[in-house]
């Protein structure tokens, strides 16, 4: 049997595998629920790529597990409630994807819990009040509610008993005060509502602005201050206005050019695609604050990034021998890993 110690991207202790680091490497078809059988695995990164399916029930037997990562996919289905048996899970992290059903109420038992991103899916309900987490995200679900979303379920007081309590006695007093306390409720409903959607534009239309400063104070797990911050410009130089001579690569999130800087350094530049909708700025925020602090043997750090109004791009040290997808190839050319058989490398 092949040892998984021995490939690119894993990390093993003695004989066991605790870390798998698989994101961007144009991964496709599903996650096989074998991802089960690596018991003391404590790091799963598997995002960006094109993985579908749903997520199997045996990720709940990874009970070592400290960091999930299965964003920016094509997962379907519910989230299983066999991960509220993660109780060393301090990052989970699976937006968009395409997740549909309810949180559930098994991540409540998360009591090491961090960050819990499920933005952007199909997800619905109220998030359970006992999920406890010092980071939540949730936007770009609409029919997700409850306290920690900002988002009021259907049936919740507007208004505090207090202020809705009528005196007993006095009739025409009390018939007088329920009707003020109806007009009050509509009122509050309508100002609620409007609030919700100017605080949610005034986000999207502020996001650029704060890119770094927020994600640098909302987690705890980065710091983003090593990073330099290239102009566009000095990128142009690098790779000859981004030459097509120069592409060392492409794939479904943008091509990778091959530059010097000014100092002589050779370098691999990443353009991503166009999309500067909260979807797309969500995951660059979060591929630029996980790559950055990103400490593996086989895993290139990220050396800076850019940011325009128009323009999203990675920068990363120049590795002459080749990518992690074509090593992987040379030693095993069916394509697949035998320790996850049910899905494949594309690129």
């Amino acid at each position: 049997m092949v040892n998984p110690c021995s490939w690119p991207y894993v990390d093993c202790e003695g004989d066991s595998v605790v870390r798998v680091d698989l994101g961007m490497q144009g991964l496709s078809g599903t996650l096989a629920p074998s991802i089960g059988l690596l018991k003391n695995l404590q790091y799963l990164k598997m995002q960006n790529n094109h993985i579908t399916g749903p997520l199997p029930d045996s990720l709940g037997d990874l009970t070592n597990l400290q960091s999930l990562d299965l964003y920016q996919n094509n997962f379907t289905g519910e989230i299983p409630s066999s991960l509220g048996a993660l109780v060393q899970l301090k990052f989970l992290r699976l937006f968009n994807n395409s997740l549909s059903g309810e949180i559930p109420a098994s991540l409540a038992n998360l009591s090491n819990l961090q960050v819990l991103d499920v933005g952007f899916n199909n997800l619905s309900g109220r998030v359970p009040v006992d999920v406890k987490v010092e980071q939540f995200r949730g936007d770009g679900n609409p029919f997700l509610c409850g306290a920690i979303t900002g988002n009021p379920c259907p049936g919740d007081p507007l208004i505090s008993p207090q202020s809705s309590a009528i005196s007993e006695g006095h009739s025409d007093s009390e018939s007088n005060k329920k009707l003020l306390g109806g007009l009050v409720t509509c009122v509050v409903v309508v100002a609620a509502v409007t609030l919700y959607f100017l605080y949610h534009k005034h986000k999207r239309l502020n996001r650029k602005e704060n890119f770094f400063d927020v994600a640098a104070e909302d987690d705890p797990e980065v710091p983003l201050g090593q990073l330099k911050k290239f102009s566009f410009r000095e990128l142009q130089i690098a790779t000859d206005n981004f030459s097509s001579k120069n592409i060392l690569g492409q794939g479904g999130f943008g091509k990778v050019y091959k530059g010097y800087l000014s100092d002589g350094t050779t370098v691999a530049v990443k353009r991503l695609k166009e999309d500067h909708s909260p979807e797309g700025e969500h995951a660059f925020q979060t591929e630029v604050e996980m790559i950055s602090n990103a400490v593996h043997r086989n895993l290139l750090r990220l050396q800076g990034f850019c940011t325009t109004p128009s323009e999203r791009i990675l920068v990363y040290p120049y590795m002459p021998n080749g990518s992690v997808a074509s090593h992987l190839r040379a030693s095993n050319p069916r394509g697949t890993f035998p320790y996850f058989p049910s899905y494949g490398q594309s690129t």
